[in-house]
């Protein structure tokens, strides 16, 4: 009886710990990037290409233009200074840190863009120059909401490294 009842238990619970080993090391497929050809996609990237602007010429006024004041700035992974971990600002604690001497030159490549009614997010590779010099790269994760009619930048999010850029 005991072995019936190990057996069961071992036939009931096994399926179940393999189902949860498989999803844990399980990860989501690389994001398909999608042209932005249509009207839509074309609105929503319109902020985007409008705060890259701003950073080039260091105004921290246009960049608060495209963005809502109570949004985030939030980037993970090592500085140019060599200090790492979270850093978090508001759009006005960024927007203050730019300064014409100080712009720098961002281009993403492949957006992956996803849009549900007002809300939208952007999922692209980065790099930073400084001068035409290569300072960093990464994968920036933009959130953007519809208001009005215009689409405005909620939230950036950005990983960062100084190694392995292309």
């Amino acid at each position: 009886m005991p072995l019936r009842l190990f057996l069961l238990a071992a036939a009931l619970l096994l399926p179940g710990t393999a189902y949860a080993q498989a999803k844990a090391s399980d990860k989501l497929p690389p994001a398909n990037a999608l042209a932005y050809a249509d009207d839509e996609s074309a609105a929503v990237m319109a902020p985007i290409t409008a705060m890259f602007a701003a950073f080039e010429r260091g105004d921290g006024a246009a960049v608060l233009a495209q963005a809502y004041p109570d949004g985030r700035v939030t980037a993970v992974g090592p500085t140019p200074s060599g200090s790492t971990g979270v850093r978090r600002l508001s759009f006005a604690e960024f927007a203050a840190h730019l300064q014409p001497d100080g712009a720098f030159q961002e281009r993403i490549t492949d957006p992956a863009i996803e849009v549900d009614g007002d809300i939208a997010m952007v999922w692209a590779a980065f790099t930073v120059r400084v001068g035409g010099k290569l300072e960093s790269c990464g994968f920036d994760h933009f959130d953007l909401v519809r208001e009005n009619g215009a689409w405005k930048v909620m939230n950036v999010t950005f990983s960062s490294r100084i190694t392995g850029c292309q």
